[in-house]
Order: C-alpha cells, then structure tokens, then sequence
C-alpha cells in the first residue's frame, strides 16, 4: 500500500495530492493512508504542506536523491556497528576478522553511494538550468 500512496503522489500532475485524494484514487481507509505517508515521510520520500484546513502530500522532485542518501547514511551505521563488532571479538578471529571486513565493505559502499548521488544531483542540475 506504501508504494500504491507513493506511486499515486509521484504520477499526479502536480506531484501532490490530500489525504482525501488519495483514498479517492486508492479506495483505502484514512488510516491507510497515514501509515503509508508516515513511512514515506520518515525516508524523505514525501513532505507534507499545510494548505488552508487541509494537508498537501508533495512527491519531491529530489525524492530519488532523498531515499539513496538515507539509505547510504544507513550503510554508514551498519558499518560502525559491524566494526564495533570487530573489536569486540577481536581482530585475530575469524568473527571479529568478518565483522572488520564487512565494517570496511560498508564503508566504502556508503562513499561510493553519496559520490553517486551527487553525480547524479550534480549532472541533474546542470540539465535543468
């Protein structure tokens, strides 16, 4: 249903719709939709705007740049974990030498995604202007 909520808003003309549009265009319950948002929300897919006694749901055109940086900082506490791990256990056993290793593919993988999304936010902008 998640999904079902973001597609709706990110195909919209305006890349935005109500609470009430969506359960239109969905046929779901109220709940339904706040839970959907609330997740989108707290990914940085969808932000809302307040608009007269109503709340506008907006898709924004960043949202794909939004979502890879959320989940590259995730990568970057995943790492720090696996390397607390690491010294945990101990750097001269095999678990602590495979949390080490895993600690620093996480790493690398986190800075090679926020490269990426500036790349790409970078190359985007330059498009657009």
């Amino acid at each position: 249903m998640t999904a079902r909520v973001f597609v709706a808003l990110f195909i919209s003309e305006g890349g935005s719709l109500t609470a009430g549009e969506l359960m239109h265009h969905l046929q779901v319950s109220p709940a339904t939709i706040s839970h959907a948002i609330r997740w989108l929300e707290q990914r940085e897919l969808v932000s809302r705007e307040r608009e007269a006694r109503r709340v506008r749901y907006i898709v924004d055109i960043d949202a794909w740049y939004q979502a890879w940086t959320v989940s590259a900082r995730s990568m970057v506490r995943w790492a720090d974990t696996t390397r607390q791990g690491a010294d945990i256990f101990g750097a001269d056993t095999p678990t602590g030498d495979r949390l080490h290793l895993t600690s620093q593919f996480l790493e690398h993988l986190s800075q090679d995604m926020l490269r990426a999304a500036e790349h790409w936010r970078h190359t985007f902008t330059r498009q657009r202007t």
